[in-house]
């Protein structure tokens, strides 16, 4: 295990260095000048090579990019250009709306699309089995935006019930109340994620079922419930698992379309607002610190087969 996880972590280093070349590379080939952005239409040329230069946007960009590297390394993502402080702080800022964000997406996603996913596998060929297949296809079709709109209509503005946007932090007056702000959105999130954890979940199961020791278990006359849980369930699981890691990587994507929409102070609409303001240190920063969470994710869930079925040999 010891062994698996450094090569693990060399591997991930050689692809945080490989993901930062390529985030410095396209960030800086967005068209666009910071300097400008800054200053307005009415700066002079000497103003916005005044600004470039104290921001250091006049040196070659090799030499940008390890200047960058060299802070990284030793825990310093730059600061902003626009707000003028650490991009540090300006994660954590909203680190607390996009983690609790995602934290409750993933109870949703797994409250959902696992115990659907073994209903419609028990009930195959049935009505219900067909018409949860068919929900889920919807489910995935449908942008992530237009369902996050209806919610509002619905939940917000017809029935009153949940709160339409923004997010107050639960360290603020009205304490752990403040996440029924997170509902719709991670709600939002959480539907076309669901239905692909229900379409994995169901597949895993008839193909598990298949199996002869789940046969072997069924002509011993274990109760099918039995049957379920410890025989097919619990080894569909691992195909399961191993999706977590590509779910979150869909939910950061997806995740600043809903923040956006929903109005929340989080990393992904930062992101946005980055970009249009060529805030490249928030840019650079807040990509990479994704990248790498990703790959702590997708660690853990390797880690975790082992967790499931002992059987598995983790190289």
């Amino acid at each position: 295990m010891r062994g698996y996880v450094l090569k693990r972590s060399g591997a991930a280093i050689a692809t945080l260095v490989a993901a930062s070349i390529v985030i410095f590379l396209f960030i800086h080939a967005i068209p666009g000048d910071p300097a400008y952005v800054l200053l307005g239409d009415e700066a002079t040329p000497e103003q916005v090579e005044a600004l470039r230069t104290r921001l250091g946007l006049d040196r070659p960009l090799v030499v940008q990019y390890f200047h960058w590297v060299a802070n990284v390394a030793r825990g310093d993502l730059g600061t902003s250009i626009f707000f003028n402080t650490p991009v540090t702080t300006v994660i954590i800022d909203g680190a607390e709306t996009s983690l609790l964000l995602a934290a409750i997406t993933m109870v949703w996603i797994v409250l959902i699309g696992v115990p659907i996913g073994v209903l419609s596998a028990i009930r195959q060929g049935t009505w219900i089995d067909q018409g949860l297949s068919g929900i889920a296809m919807l489910m995935a079709s449908v942008p992530t935006f237009w369902v996050g709109l209806y919610l509002i209509l619905i939940f917000a503005a017809w029935l009153g019930w949940l709160p339409s946007s923004g997010y107050p932090s639960i360290f603020e007056e009205g304490g752990l109340a403040n996440l029924r702000y997170l509902l719709l959105p991670s709600l939002t999130l959480a539907a076309p994620n669901a239905a692909l954890i229900l379409r994995l979940t169901r597949a895993s199961m008839l193909d598990v079922a298949k199996e002869d020791y789940v046969r072997t278990a069924r002509a011993k006359g274990i109760r099918p419930r039995r049957v379920v849980v410890r025989h097919i369930l619990r080894n569909a699981l691992l195909a399961v698992v191993s999706a977590f890691g590509f779910t979150f990587a869909a939910l950061v994507s997806e995740a600043v379309v809903t923040e956006t929409v929903f109005a929340l102070p989080g990393i992904g609409r930062t992101v946005v607002q980055s970009i249009l303001r060529r805030d490249y240190p928030v840019i650079q920063g807040v990509i990479l610190v994704i990248v790498f969470l990703y790959l702590v994710v997708n660690l853990l869930v390797d880690i975790s087969y082992r967790f499931l079925d002992p059987r598995v040999e983790l190289e």
